[in-house]
């Protein structure tokens, strides 16, 4: 489904259902959103995100409680796609088969990072109308999705899209928001930033060689956030750009779709 301004009675969607894929919604304001079971943050003009995991299955169920009881709810139909193997050589062995020190490190980080994608803000600058920015200028060298091969050792689908370029090239923050990480030596990503864009969008930006913002800074679009690198689990200088909702993993390029002038602007143009 591409997109639609009368999903259901009260509520209307812009976007694209997809694996891995982002929609915008707007309905009235004081209603309650749920998909698949699961709570959707909601700002106070009744918009919110829906994201689609990688592995999303054929159907998931959008539910919508308006403030006067009624209820809404329809199947959204999620498009399927098919996904890469990438293969990657040259990986040092202590990154790719770590020892226990090194996986208690990598536990503690993981939760580190699942509590702060918990940590769900209201704020929706996002979409009122500031779009998104690629972060980096480069060559892409790893798409979201694929099935990665470190040293001939299956691992996790890549969770984000690789930008190659040299080493200090610029990092832009993609949208408005607020930094809500700024580490300086994650196992696995090395220099990493987060940042909070509201409605249980985050964005990331690892192996970073420098680090340019501190955690609670406010950014806006287009400001700089450090600069690229090798840190982490690298073979080389690259950025690796993440787009979560929540805890589900985004494709950044679906996500750019999406949050484009036009989706946005459909979703604006209705009112409540």
């Amino acid at each position: 489904m591409s997109w639609t301004v009368a999903a259901m009675a009260g509520t209307a969607l812009s976007g694209h259902a997809e694996q891995g894929g982002l929609m915008i919604g707007r309905t009235e304001a004081g209603a309650k959103v749920s998909l698949d079971g699961r709570s959707v943050p909601v700002d106070g003009q009744g918009r919110f995100l829906l994201g689609f995991v990688r592995d999303s299955a054929p159907t998931a169920e959008l539910r919508v409680t308006l403030p006067d009881g009624a209820e809404e709810s329809r199947a959204l139909a999620v498009s399927r796609r098919d996904w890469p193997v990438q293969r990657i050589e040259g990986l040092p062995r202590d990154k790719t088969e770590p020892d226990a020190a090194s996986l208690a490190r990598l536990k503690a980080e993981t939760e580190m990072v699942r509590a702060i994608r918990g940590r769900v803000t209201l704020d929706s600058a996002v979409l009122d109308g500031n779009g998104v920015l690629r972060p980096a200028q480069g060559t892409v060298s790893g798409v979201f999705g694929s099935q990665r091969v470190y040293n001939g050792i299956g691992g996790a689908p890549h969770s984000g899209l690789d930008i190659a370029a040299p080493t200090g090239a610029p990092v832009a923050a993609t949208a408005d928001g607020t930094v809500v990480l700024a580490a300086p030596d994650l196992f696995l990503t090395g220099r990493t930033v987060m940042i909070d864009h509201g409605l249980g969008l985050i964005s990331s930006y690892a192996h970073l060689s420098r680090i340019d913002v501190a955690a609670g800074a406010k950014v806006r679009k287009g400001d700089p956030v450090g600069a690229i690198g090798a840190t982490g689990l690298a073979t080389g200088a690259h950025l690796h750009w993440g787009m979560s909702w929540l805890d589900v993993r985004l494709d950044p390029e679906a996500v750019e779709n999406t949050l484009c002038g036009i989706y946005v602007g459909i979703i604006n143009g209705i009112r409540r």
